[in-house]
Formats: C-alpha cells, sequence, structure tokens
C-alpha cells in the first residue's frame, strides 16, 4: 500500500501539469503565452509584496534576539501551566501568526530542550500544522489583491488560531 502512494504522488504533479496543458490545447488557447503572462504576473507581485515580507521577517528577528519571546512565555507560565501546556509554546502561538520560518527556528528549539516525543514536542508539531501565519498572510494578499476592507478577517483568523491552538494540545493530551 505505501509503495502504491508512493508512486501516485510521484507521478501526480506531471500528471496535473499535463492536464492543464491539455486542457489549454483543447480550449484553443495560446498555453505558453498565458503561462508567461501569468508569470510575469506573479512576479510583479513577489516585488510589490517584498517591503512587507523583509519587515516582517526583521520584526520577527528582533524579537527573537532581545529576548522579548521568553518574557513573555514567562508571563504566561502560570496561565499555560493551568491550561496544561508548556510555556515554551507561548513564543511559538505568536510567532508562527507572523512567520512560519522563524516559528520553525522556535520548533527546532523546543525540539532540543523537550525532545520531539515529549507532550510538549506532540503538541509543537500539531500546532504548526493547524495554525496559520494570519498576519503574514493578511498583509500580502491583501496588499497583493488591493483590498482596503478587510472587515471581520483578523476577527475570524485569530478566532482559527485560537482553536488550532486548542486542538493541537486536546490532540497531543489524547496521543502523549
Amino acid at each position: 500500500m505505501v509503495a502504491v502512494l508512493s508512486n501516485i504522488s510521484n507521478i501526480i504533479i506531471p500528471v496535473i501539469i499535463f492536464y492543464i496543458v491539455a486542457c489549454g490545447i483543447a480550449a484553443h488557447t495560446n498555453v505558453y503565452e498565458d503561462f508567461i503572462k501569468g508569470a510575469g504576473d506573479g512576479f510583479r507581485t513577489v516585488i510589490r509584496i517584498m517591503p512587507t515580507l523583509i519587515g516582517l521577517m526583521v520584526a520577527v528577528g528582533v524579537l527573537r534576539a532581545s529576548g522579548f519571546l521568553e518574557l513573555v512565555g514567562g508571563l504566561f507560565a502560570g496561565m499555560s501551566k493551568r491550561l496544561g501546556f508548556s510555556s515554551d509554546l507561548v513564543p511559538l502561538i505568536l510567532i508562527k501568526m507572523f512567520s512560519s520560518s522563524a516559528a520553525t527556528g522556535l520548533v527546532l528549539d523546543i525540539f532540543k530542550n523537550h525532545g520531539p516525543d515529549s507532550l510538549t514536542g506532540l503538541t509543537t508539531s500539531i500546532m504548526m500544522s493547524c495554525t496559520e501565519t494570519v498576519f503574514y498572510t493578511m498583509s500580502v494578499y491583501f496588499l497583493a489583491a488591493r483590498v482596503t476592507k478587510t472587515r471581520y478577517t483578523l476577527a475570524g483568523a485569530l478566532l482559527s488560531t485560537l482553536a488550532g491552538v486548542v486542538a493541537s494540545i486536546v490532540l497531543a493530551g489524547m496521543i502523549g
């Protein structure tokens, strides 16, 4: 069964690409020109959002290097203990909302200190897949799409992050 799934995963991307090209040819469109136009639009989008990306990464780096994240984790240590998770996860929750790559650095620190198979390690692993880079995603996509009225997006995104954190804690508790 594993071999079958491995073979499927090896061929799925080429099959999808050939399917898209075949559909384009069947619709009598110039697939190559459309691809080049889309790639050019994507490149212009990357250039437009680059300052936002750099700003977010610098801010996360400053917070991490300054020791602010450890301070925040210490401030919430009592509350996190009562809720059943390590205070080491508090900085991870905060940073994950801004940068997944910076959060990955924190994950490695947590794994080094607690181990990947510990309750904290399991919670960390699940949390990384159950939460989203809220502020990064909003800033990048809203900037790219020129969205100015975000309405309830932030509240919904923060609520979904809270749901992901709670689910991570509950699931890790059930597994560990």
